[in-house]
Order: structure tokens, then sequence, then C-alpha cells
């Protein structure tokens, strides 16, 4: 089934290249079906590159699924043009009063500050202290984890000596828990982040289950034992070249910056990187979307 996005959004070029099954709204009113709301709260800088990610896996499920993307309004995005934010965005304020199916909160180049310092953190926990009681199932990606972990449940990041990019592996320790249906019992996924949360501190809470974690990466997948939240520090979403372009961006701006560890071949960086992460990716928003907001999502909400 196919995800429905404006026939204006950049995105749907790219994803018709690639044979995405999408609709616009005009063909989608048309079906009857219940279809799927999902709303993102996109708070990276580039939010167009974002986007794709993002539909490109959300695209890939049987369920059809209608977007909307959320931008904050105490701060305005510098990397996106206005135009693009006032056709395809809206605001909190116009949606608090729905409900959605489903959510996503992005990660954002944040980490290093302390969450207190973030000019949109307090709108951040507007948002998040809403989403309890009008989401099923939210899933916060890299800051976005983080964000998740101290707001709702207290558990803070640290700063790591160094930056923790690369391509890792990862060991499931939650066998039987329905998101990681079909996953291989190690699997790859990117990480790019100067900060992590502590392992033990996750499996001590009582509301959390940590579902996958890296010797080398730390905790990767989390989820509240309700399936209200779920948390990803890594990127499944990263396209092949992502982390290329984040090392090339650091290099030029001359920060001591390390190869992404199993990324390109031969550790060479003029070799172009080879996906090993793409099946999961897939498999892990489908698992997502079928069972923690679909299956447990009410048909009427009230």
């Amino acid at each position: 089934m196919p995800i429905n996005i404006p026939k204006q959004l950049p995105a749907r070029e790219i994803l018709e290249q690639e044979n995405i099954f999408i609709m616009d709204d005009e063909r989608a009113v048309s079906q009857d079906i219940r279809p799927l709301n999902i709303l993102i709260l996109n708070l990276m800088p580039e939010k167009e590159k974002a986007e794709t990610q993002l539909l490109r896996l959300l695209g890939n499920s049987p369920l059809q699924v209608n977007v909307k993307f959320l931008k904050t309004i105490s701060y305005e995005s510098t990397h996106t043009s206005k135009q693009h934010l006032e056709q395809f965005y809206t605001t909190f304020s116009e949606v608090k009063h729905q409900k959605f199916d489903g959510m996503i909160i992005t990660g954002a180049p944040v980490e290093l500050l302390e969450f207190e310092q973030v000019k949109y953190w307090a709108e951040l926990k507007e948002i998040m202290d809403w989403t309890v009681g009008n989401i099923t199932s939210t899933l916060h990606i890299c800051w976005g984890a983080q964000a998740a972990l101290f707001h709702h449940y207290g558990i803070r990041k640290f700063e790591l000596s160094q930056k923790c990019s690369g391509i890792y592996s990862h060991q499931i320790f939650e066998q039987s828990d329905i998101l990681l249906r079909g996953f291989d019992d190690q699997f790859y996924a990117p990480h790019s982040r100067y900060t992590d949360v502590s392992i033990e501190a996750i499996k001590n809470h009582a509301h959390l289950k940590l579902l996958a974690a890296s010797e080398d990466a730390g905790a990767l997948l989390i989820s509240s034992r309700d399936r209200k939240h779920v948390m990803i520090t890594g990127h499944l979403e990263y396209e092949s070249d992502t982390l290329a372009q984040e090392y090339e961006r650091d290099v030029n701006k001359g920060l001591e910056i390390h190869v992404p560890v199993n990324y390109f071949p031969n550790n060479d960086p003029t070799q172009p990187p080879i996906n090993r992460w793409r099946s999961h990716g897939h498999l892990f928003f489908t698992n997502w979307l079928n069972y923690y907001v679909y299956q447990e999502t009410p048909y009427l909400w009230e």
C-alpha cells in the first residue's frame, strides 16, 4: 500500500524514481480505507533530506499512511527555505487538538548542549507530554531518543571522548519483542553522535526494555513496556552516503574527526561505502507501523 504525500513535495520525485509506492491527496480520498495518520516533528537542519529518508521507509509497508510534518515555532530553521516550511509544515498549535496513530521525533545537531539550553526545549517538552494521550506510539530518533529518555524516564545523556560514527554490529536482547520480528541475531546500524546514554540505567528502569545494543556503540533500540515510546539512538533511515557527507562536512570544518568505523571499504574514504543496514531499516519501520501503531491504535479515536 502507498504513502500519501503532497503532490509538490520535493521528496516525491526521488521516491518515484526508486519505485516507492506513493499517492497524492486526490487519489487517497477515493479509497475506502482507514489510513494511518503519522505526525513527523522534523528537527533536522536539512529537512528535505530527512523527509526523503523517513518517507522511503514509511512507504515500504502494506498500510496506507498519511503524513503531516511539524515544525517548531520557538526556533526557525535556517537551512530550509521559508517557502518549503510554509507549504508543507504545520505547527503544534494547529494539531494539538487532534489525535494521531503514530509520531516520529527526529534527531537534531544540539546534543552537546544541555537539554535546557536548547532553544525549543520548552516547546518540545509540551509536545512530548501531549503525545502520551494523543499518539498511539511515538518513535524518537538519535537526539530525539535521548530527549525522550530524559524527559519521560529521567535518564540523562553523557558526552563521549570522541564521536561515535560508523556502522556497528548489534545484538538483540529481547528476541520475543515483535518490534524485532524478522531481525537477524546480529545486525548492522549506523551511528552518528557525540553523546550516549547508560545501558545500565535503561536495564534498571521498570518501564523500559533494552531491545538491542552494541558493544562498541552502546544502546540502540529501547522501548517502553506499554509500547507508547520507542527510542533508537542510531540511524537506520540513513542513506548509503549520509555518513560520508557528514564526514566530509566535518573534515572541511577542520574538526578532528576519525573515519567512520566499518563504513568505507578498506577504511578508504575515496571508495564508495557499502550499505549493510538497508533491509533492517525497512523491517524496523514496517514492524513499528504494523505492531506498535496499526495493531494498537483505535479504528476511531474518541
